[in-house]
Formats: C-alpha cells, sequence, structure tokens
C-alpha cells in the first residue's frame, strides 16, 4: 500500500497562485503515472496534470498555459504550481499514483486538498 500525502491547499483570490505538494511513501521512480486530478461539488472527478514515466505529461485543456506540473524522484514528490487561478478552479485536488507492470496494475490516491479560488 503507497500513502500519498498532499499539502498546499487553501483560499486564494482570482488571479493568484497556489502550490499543491504531494509525497509517496514508497518510490515515486517505479510510479507509471503520478499527478493530480480535481473535483468540483456535483461533478465527475477529472484529470488536471499527469506525468509519466517517459517524462510526457497531460494537462487537461482548462489549465494548460497556467499549471505546472513537476516531479521529483529524488523526494518521492509531485507538485502542481498552479498561477492566475480562477474560480472555476476551485475544488478539492487529489494526488494520483499508478503502479503498473505486465502483470498488475495498481492505484493509489491521497486523501484530498480543498483550493477555494475567490472571485
Amino acid at each position: 500500500q503507497v500513502q500519498l500525502v498532499e499539502s498546499g491547499g487553501g483560499l486564494v483570490q482570482a488571479g493568484g497562485s497556489l502550490r499543491l505538494s504531494c509525497t509517496a511513501s514508497a518510490s515515486s521512480a517505479s510510479a507509471n503515472v503520478f499527478g493530480w486530478y480535481r473535483q468540483a461539488p456535483g461533478n465527475e472527478r477529472e484529470v488536471v496534470a499527469l506525468t509519466r514515466t517517459s517524462r510526457f505529461t497531460t494537462y487537461a485543456d482548462s489549465v494548460k498555459g497556467r499549471f505546472t506540473v513537476s516531479r521529483d524522484n529524488a523526494k518521492n514528490s509531485v507538485y502542481l504550481q498552479m498561477n492566475s487561478l480562477k474560480a472555476e478552479d476551485t475544488a478539492v485536488y487529489y494526488c494520483y499514483a499508478e503502479y503498473s507492470s505486465a502483470l498488475s496494475r495498481n492505484t493509489f490516491w491521497g486523501q484530498g486538498t480543498q483550493v477555494t479560488v475567490s472571485s
């Protein structure tokens, strides 16, 4: 079992910035996918930004150019720098890690951290 611990959420005004951090209890170098999802009230959980061992990154169209995801395997951590925040970015942000092989696929979630953007 891999534990993911997030930090960095909070309340910020529109146009402001926040940086989320997530640290895994296992080596993140082995994580095929390591990144962030979010879920706003009444909405389904959605991808925000993901990093892969191939160094390929994925961003939701709504955050491209504003958010940057980065991974530091030496610290078993992934970060989400969020700039130019909008009210519609308000959500609970979840850290996500996927460890997979030819035989198995294991996914893990953090407990979530609230991000609230006031307009």
